[in-house]
């Protein structure tokens, strides 16, 4: 049974760090793309990072050089750290794997989001002012 398990949101002040993480199992981490989204009641789902099966990585222009997505094989993990988080980056936080396993240049996992089958049920991070 594919699943992804989220974990590593909370309750931060504005410049604070998290480190969320994403466990999976079911399936091998060697997926043409994984990434990190979130989502705020009412607006629309907004893809954060994303990892290639050879990892490359992208980031939203909001988050680069400060968030860093990474993925550990052997564990069957993805990482999410964020640094300098701001109270506008409350969301629920979820992460997803493509099918897929092809390799692909990572402007095709953003441009091609439907590609992403498998979602974590989320982990909310709340940022206060």
């Amino acid at each position: 049974q594919v699943q992804l398990v989220e974990s590593g949101g909370g309750s931060v002040q504005a410049g604070g760090s998290l480190r969320l993480s994403c466990v999976a199992s079911g399936f091998t981490m060697k997926r043409s793309c994984m990434g990190w989204f979130r989502q705020v009641p009412g607006k629309e789902r907004e893809g954060v990072a994303h990892v290639t099966r050879d990892g490359a990585t992208f980031y939203a222009d909001s988050v680069k050089g400060r968030f860093t997505i990474s993925k550990d094989n052997t564990s069957n993990t993805l990482y999410l750290q964020m640094n300098e988080l701001k109270p506008e980056e409350t969301a629920m936080y979820y992460c997803a794997a493509s099918q897929g396993i092809a390799f692909v240049d990572v402007a095709w996992c953003v441009s091609h989001q439907y590609a992403y089958a498998y979602w974590g049920q989320g982990t909310q991070v709340t940022v206060s002012s």
